[in-house]
């Protein structure tokens, strides 16, 4: 099976009320890690990338990977390009074979924000590419875009209504109180604020800043309309953690085989963890 666009999948997470996991993965194991989750649980993936990753690793190498993992799977899997600022990456992208991409115009004043959404709308529509905007800032990491927590400002319910009339983007990440990285305490989601955007538009919203979220919270927002979640840091730290654990106990470990098995092994299990909670194990299947 090809890669797809992710717009079915999640039109279909959107109408029946779980969402779609979307893991960032950095190296190939972390791919092959996520993709094993999605195949034991027969649940449909979005593979994302950030822009720091496509430049260390080849936008053509990471897409080669995807392919792969669809075509050996026969799993609907998506491949994303999350929050990039750059058009000529997202152009690079698409051509390399990249089926979804993230348009990040956020910090720019909301008409500009929609003049450079319809300029990536009009690319990928030719391509079959499902496109993802944001409407306010989330706060925290996310590569080099940096939003301070004091400068991190909501989605109005209004201006996405607006928004998805002028631009039709597939996808939408509102800012809702969440932020990239790990919480320093309890995040402050906007469950109220979901609930509007949600009555006001009906393409598919996106959860960004996944990492840390206590499952209670996860759970209310996306039974509020949240149709994909984005998850970074915590894979990075499994990843990390298990290969530290290796090298702790064995410090002259010099076979790569031995410390990468272990730290996929971390990742397959938290995702699984993550798609569980998202409620799209076993949904890979019923995709029309």
């Amino acid at each position: 099976m090809p890669l797809i666009s992710s717009t079915s999948m999640l039109q279909q997470a959107r109408e029946n009320g779980y969402a779609i996991t979307a893991f960032n993965v950095h190296t190939l194991e972390m791919l092959q890690a996520v993709v094993e989750a999605a195949s034991e649980t027969s649940s449909p993936l979005i593979i994302q990338s950030t822009v720091g990753t496509v430049k260390h690793l080849g936008p053509e190498y990471i897409a080669a990977a995807a392919k792969v993992a669809a075509d050996q799977t026969g799993l609907p899997i998506a491949l994303h390009l999350d929050h990039c600022t750059d058009f000529a990456t997202i152009i690079q992208c698409i051509r390399a074979g990249y089926t979804s991409v993230m348009i990040d115009a956020s910090m720019l004043p909301f008409e500009e924000n929609i003049q450079r959404t319809l300029s990536v709308m009009e690319v990928a529509a030719a391509a079959g590419v499902n496109v993802e905007a944001e409407l306010g800032k989330v706060g925290g990491v996310e590569d080099d875009i940096v939003v301070d927590e004091r400068d991190a400002m909501l989605a109005d319910p209004d201006d996405c209504q607006l928004f998805i009339e002028r631009t039709k983007v597939l996808t939408l990440a509102p800012a809702i109180g969440t932020a990239h990285g790990i919480y320093k305490g309890e995040p402050n989601i906007d469950f109220e604020r979901i609930a509007k955007i949600a009555e006001k538009v009906e393409v598919p919203l996106v959860l960004h800043g996944g990492s840390g979220i206590p499952a209670e919270q996860v759970r209310k927002a996306v039974s509020l309309g949240m149709s994909k979640m984005n998850v970074a840091t915590e894979l990075r730290i499994a990843f990390s953690d298990a290969i530290k654990e290796v090298f702790a106990k064995s410090p002259e470990e010099n076979d790569p085989r031995k410390y990468m098995v272990p730290a996929k092994e971390a990742v397959k299990r938290l995702a699984i963890e993550k798609m569980e909670l998202c409620g799209c194990i076993g949904k890979a299947g019923t995709l029309k």
